[in-house]
C-alpha cells in the first residue's frame, strides 16, 4: 500500500480522536506559535504606539546591555540558587513520598494522607502567599512555637531576612506541590507487575529491598523524563510565588529573572529589553533540555526523545 493511502486510512480511522484534539491544537497555534513573531522586538528599539514592522533595528544591543548590567549577576545567582535547591531537594521528595505512600496498607489512612498532601496544590499563591506572610511574621505562629520551644528568644520576621528567602521559597514550594507531584509516580507504581513483588517475597526480600530493586527501577523512565524537564526549567523560579513573598527587605535574594522581566517590561515600559531577557531565558532552556536529554539517555537509557 502506498504511504499516502496508508496515511489517509489512519486519519480516517482516528478521525474522532483528531477532532477531539483539534481545539487544543488550534489553541496551541494561537497562543504558543503566533506570539513567537514578537521575538523580533528583542532586536528593535520598540515603541508600543507603533507597529512592529518598521521599528528601529538595533541588533544585539539589548543583549549586550543585559550581560554587562550590574543586576545580571545578582539575578542569575538568585535564579540558579533557588533552582538548584529545588532540583536537589524538591525533585526527589515526591518520588520518596510516593514510594512510602505506596507501602501503606491501610487504604483509608493512605487516602487521607494523599488528600491532605495534595490539597495545597489547589490554592493559588495569592492565598498561600498571604498565609506564609502571616505565619512568618514577627507575631506569627512560627515565632510563637520557636519561642515556646526555646529555640529563639526574640521573634524574627523571616521574610525580612534576605539569607532566609531561598529556603522559605523552596520549603513553601515543596509544601504546596509535594502531594500533587507524587500522583504521577503513584500511577507509575500502580502499573508495576505484582508478580515481581511476589517473586521477590519468595526469594526472601524485605520491603526495603523491594523498593530499591523493583519499585525504583520500574519507575526509572518516568523519573528520567521529569528530571529532564526539571533541568530544562532551571531558569524558571515560579513567578507567582516569588512575587508574593518578596519585599524591599529581601530584594537582594528575591530578584530572579522572571521578576526582573516583569519590572523591566511591565513596570519600566522597556518591552524590547524585557523580550531580550525572555529570549535569552528560552535559548538557555532549549540548550539545557537537549543536554539533559542526551546525558540521561547515555546514563540510564531513557530519554524524552
Amino acid at each position: 500500500m502506498e504511504p499516502k493511502l496508508l496515511l489517509k486510512e489512519k486519519v480516517f480511522k482516528q478521525r474522532y480522536l483528531l477532532m477531539m484534539a483539534l481545539p487544543a491544537f488550534v489553541w496551541m497555534i494561537i497562543f504558543n506559535y503566533i506570539p513567537m513573531y514578537g521575538i523580533i522586538i528583542a532586536f528593535q528599539n520598540y515603541r508600543i504606539i507603533k507597529p512592529i514592522i518598521g521599528q528601529p533595528f538595533i541588533g544585539f544591543d539589548h543583549f549586550v546591555e543585559l550581560f554587562t548590567s550590574g543586576d545580571f549577576t545578582n539575578v542569575m545567582k538568585n535564579t540558579l540558587g533557588i533552582s538548584f535547591l529545588r532540583l536537589f531537594i524538591g525533585f526527589p521528595l515526591p518520588i520518596i513520598f510516593a514510594i512510602l505512600l505506596n507501602e501503606i496498607k491501610r487504604v483509608p489512612f493512605k487516602r487521607f494522607i494523599q488528600t491532605v498532601s495534595y490539597l495545597p496544590h489547589f490554592l493559588s499563591w495569592a492565598v498561600l502567599g498571604g498565609i506564609m506572610v502571616n505565619w512568618l511574621s514577627d507575631v506569627g505562629f512560627v515565632n510563637e512555637i520557636l519561642i515556646k520551644m526555646g529555640f529563639i528568644r526574640e521573634p524574627i520576621f523571616f521574610l525580612a531576612e534576605p539569607s532566609m528567602f531561598w529556603g522559605i521559597t523552596v520549603a513553601s514550594d515543596i509544601w504546596k506541590e509535594l502531594g500533587w507531584g507524587a500522583i504521577i509516580y503513584l500511577a507509575a507504581i500502580s502499573g508495576i507487575d505484582p508478580s515481581l513483588y511476589e517473586a521477590a517475597t519468595v526469594d526472601g526480600a524485605n520491603r526495603f529491598q523491594k523498593m530499591i530493586h523493583i519499585t525504583l527501577p520500574s519507575i526509572a523512565p518516568t523519573i528520567s523524563i521529569f528530571l529532564i524537564l526539571a533541568i530544562s526549567g532551571m531558569l524558571n523560579t515560579n513567578f507567582d510565588q516569588v512575587l508574593v513573598l518578596r519585599n524591599s527587605l529581601n530584594q537582594s535574594h528575591s530578584d530572579v529573572i522572571d521578576v526582573f522581566v516583569y519590572r523591566t517590561g511591565m513596570m519600566g515600559g522597556r518591552f524590547s529589553y524585557a523580550q531580550a531577557i525572555g529570549l535569552f531565558k528560552s535559548v538557555v532552556a532549549l540548550i539545557l533540555l537537549g543536554g539533559a536529554n542526551k546525558i540521561t539517555k547515555q546514563v540510564s537509557g531513557h530519554s524524552l526523545y
